[in-house]
């Protein structure tokens, strides 16, 4: 139990960090801006070709992969048909399912699935999950609510092709099928990049909270209660009856999925809501609350799970 707290002290510190860089005028709206564009376009892409070159794709196709995939499935399709019947407009609504369904697997899932789960590989069915399909749909509606052109179908296609998130996990993928090691002189500098994804948008995300309206009174509450509900009651309840009476999971396994999709919604979603300019303070409030309410509802799964 000691990898959730751990967690989630390494996020808070960062987070303050950020305000405090904030508070002192150190990173201002702009400077925030910056930090989280480096994220987008450097740090984030080659955080996941180092993480994907590293993983089993075989493990991936499991079922905890489709305990997890039915969970993310029924958390966003809720938010979707919610936004969609509120005329909330696609950019919004992309985000919104983002904030519903995108777990924070990378900084929080890691160290729990070490500590809690006892194998960080566990992580990886969300991660890939994550970083495969679900991103790459939501940033290429991004794409395509931000045009001020109408796309054809083609440029639409080929949209996902331009993104740097896109491009990197496809590039994650093809070395991890081919076993291809990159030569050190590549790895090295890839790595310490790597190394600024996680960080900076947690302190760009801390910035964002000292300089924009306190959490809960940038959005109407229920609105906030309902996302954070999905993400933290719906989606892990999901895959949890998935796995346990569709697919006949093992004790260890159904730990598993449910504790990973109970994690709270990821701080890149926030470096993309903000990238695209939709439903920010949704972003930034329900990572907030999400993650607060993520210790009590990891501990009640391990309760009721061992």
């Amino acid at each position: 139990m000691a990898g959730v707290f751990t967690g989630f002290a390494t996020i808070s510190v960062l987070i303050a960090l950020g305000a405090l860089l904030a508070q002192l005028r150190v990173l201002d709206e702009r400077g925030q801006r910056t930090v989280s564009t480096v994220a987008f376009y450097v740090a984030s892409p080659a955080l996941l070709i180092t993480v994907m070159d590293d993983s089993d794709l075989g493990f991936v196709l499991s079922g905890n992969l489709v305990a997890v995939a039915s969970g993310v499935l029924v958390a966003a399709t809720l938010v979707a048909t919610v936004e969609t019947l509120r005329r909330r407009g696609l950019g919004n609504t992309v985000v919104a399912v983002l904030c519903g369904s995108y777990a924070n697997a990378g900084n929080l899932g890691l160290p729990i699935a070490a500590y809690v789960l006892g194998d960080p590989v566990l992580v990886a069915p969300t991660l890939l999950l994550q970083m495969l399909v679900l991103q790459p749909l939501a940033l290429m509606l991004l794409d395509v609510d931000a045009s001020t052109t109408r796309l054809s179908f083609w440029a639409v296609v080929r949209r996902p092709l331009t993104n740097p998130i896109t491009v990197a996990s496809a590039i994650g993928v093809a070395l991890s099928v081919s076993d291809v090691d990159l030569p050190e002189v590549v790895l090295a500098p890839l790595e310490l990049v790597a190394g600024m994804a996680v960080p900076s948008m947690l302190i760009a995300y801390g910035v964002a909270l000292r300089l924009g309206p306190l959490p809960g009174r940038g959005v109407p509450a229920l609105d906030l209660a309902a996302v954070v509900a999905t993400k933290q009651v719906v989606q892990p309840v999901a895959a949890y009856l998935v796995g346990r009476f569709v697919l006949g999971l093992d004790a260890e396994a159904l730990l598993a999925v449910t504790v990973l999709s109970a994690l709270p919604t990821a701080q890149n979603v926030f470096v993309v809501a903000q990238r695209y300019d939709r439903a920010t303070l949704l972003a930034r409030d329900v990572i907030f609350v999400s993650t607060l309410a993520t210790v009590p509802a990891i501990l009640l799964v391990v309760l009721l799970l061992t």
